[in-house]
């Protein structure tokens, strides 16, 4: 038996659902709506100590962390492989899944906070928000999570993720200008970990971003006519979140834009 428990707007849990799509696994849903905390119920936290989505069961082993989750599922099950066959490709897969664990989902954090999610949060009220934010025990992550909240797209973090971003996705586009795929000519693991990613840049209204970049343009176009994507992805939106989204998005862009283009007349981009 195999249970995820996931969430519907989780850019983890969309990576581990497209993995599952694409080797023709089927699995039992476990929806937490993490607005109402299931992911802090005693139950769950004896699975997944870190109260984070997904959590993979399968038989009695329960694996943690999307992209060991991920790994996990290409070894096994049957279906399409999803790791290059050579010693190199695997490299270069696995370069490009630990760009995300190693802040680039924080960012992604920030930025989906920042110009979005702060808004459910405010409406909570104030005793509520700054429950939240007194609740998070690393003072630097506090520290980030109240800018995110009280400051929006002023705080200091919002401009250092979209550079950041802006950075990853001229890499990515320089990578595809060579190859079909982000590990070479196969697809892989890592283009799956990256489409949540362009996923919600495009919800936050930032697919501007891409629009000078052709050949990660067609990579997205192409990632969006698989069938896992209808599947893991597009089966799953919500739609008050991404009418959400969409209309704080749009408000922003002009900011986000004002940020890249300064960075382009001579400021550094962070690395």
């Amino acid at each position: 038996m195999i249970e995820l428990y996931h969430n519907d707007m989780s850019t983890c849990a969309q990576k581990v659902r497209l993995a599952l799509a694409e080797k023709g696994v089927a699995w039992e849903s476990r929806h937490l709506d993490l607005r109402g905390r299931d992911h802090q119920t005693p139950h769950y936290l004896k699975l997944n100590p870190n109260a984070v989505v997904p959590t993979l069961a399968h038989d009695g082993v329960v694996v943690i962390e999307s992209t060991v989750i991920n790994e996990y599922i290409e070894d096994a099950f049957d279906g399409a492989a999803l790791r290059p066959s050579d010693a190199a490709g695997k490299a270069r897969m696995r370069l490009w899944t630990k760009q995300l664990d190693e802040g680039l989902h924080a960012d992604t954090g920030v930025l989906s906070t920042s110009i979005a999610f702060r808004y459910q949060k405010l409406d909570k009220g104030e005793v509520e928000v700054q429950a939240l934010i007194d609740n998070v025990p690393d003072p630097v992550k506090r520290e980030r999570v109240r800018a995110n909240i009280r400051e929006g797209v002023q705080s200091r973090y919002f401009r250092e993720s979209v550079l950041r971003f802006d950075a990853l996705l001229g890499r990515m586009e320089t990578t595809l200008a060579r190859s079909p795929w982000l590990a070479g000519d196969a697809f892989s693991l890592a283009d799956i970990a990256y489409t949540p990613y362009l996923t919600r840049l495009e919800h936050l209204q930032m697919r501007a971003l891409w629009a000078h970049r052709p050949h990660l343009a067609d990579w997205y176009a192409r990632l969006r006519s698989r069938k896992s994507y209808e599947m893991a992805m597009v089966q799953w939106f919500n739609p008050k979140y991404l009418a959400l989204m969409a209309d704080k998005g749009a408000r922003e862009w002009p900011s986000i834009a004002a940020i890249v283009a300064d960075a382009k007349r001579g400021k550094e981009t962070p690395e």
